[in-house]
């Protein structure tokens, strides 16, 4: 028999969130599984990117939002450096790919030799070449080009979790399944637990075991 327990990553009790007087969430519970893949589905103005800001520690809140069973009240600051966001479009520093990249590692301090080894690793794994691709600056890039750079900064980060919002809505196909590839690479290889919005159902559900949530005017309806 297995006993072992699976510890919630997130747990979320009676949590809402507006915009002055208009609601945009309401979720009475929700938890989600360390090393879980979650898809969030939902039209339009569902509430989707709003929880994934949440989740991000991006966006303020009343109710219960746990991490690992511990509060999160105060230590958004903390906890941003757990969980990081990827969004649809890429946005990048007017720099080099390598700087781009460096720049969240920089700020936690690693050492050099540690912050040159986490680029080469994380263009590796999102297929951009290290030697072609580092120095190059930021308007020399496609448009998939730019969100595999955008990604490659998150992944560098070893994040705990990552929040996908719509991340590839605007590339080509070949981007698509490059990023589909690196995201279930971390989801495999590191446990990532990952969270993402997408239309396309097809997206990481056919390659990736998924727990579906579907959100209609801020509320889970399934």
């Amino acid at each position: 028999m297995n006993n072992t327990v699976v510890q919630n990553i997130y747990s979320i009790r009676n949590l809402s969130h507006s915009y002055g007087a208009h609601s945009v969430l309401s979720i009475e519970a929700l938890d989600i599984r360390s090393g879980s893949v979650v898809e969030l589905r939902g039209p339009n103005g569902s509430g989707k990117s709003t929880l994934l800001k949440v989740l991000a520690f991006l966006e303020p809140f009343e109710g219960e939002l746990l991490f690992d069973g511990n509060p999160t009240y105060g230590r958004d600051k903390e906890l941003r450096r757990e969980a990081t966001m990827l969004l649809q479009e890429p946005y990048l520093l007017r720099r080099s790919v390598h700087e781009n990249i460096a720049y969240g590692l920089k700020l936690r301090k690693l050492p050099r030799k540690e912050i040159n080894e986490r680029i080469t690793n994380s263009l590796e794994r999102v297929g951009l070449e290290p030697d072609r691709f580092a120095r190059r600056p930021w308007y020399r890039l496609s448009g998939g080009e730019a969100q595999r750079v955008a990604l490659a900064a998150r992944l560098a980060l070893h994040p705990r979790v990552l929040l996908l919002d719509e991340p590839t809505a605007s590339v080509d196909e070949a981007s698509a399944l490059l990023i589909r590839e690196a995201v279930c690479r971390s989801v495999h290889d590191a446990g990532t637990t990952v969270v993402i919005a997408t239309h396309d159902t097809d997206w990481i559900g056919s390659v990736l075991k998924t727990q579906i949530v579907t959100l209609r005017n801020g509320r889970i309806v399934n």
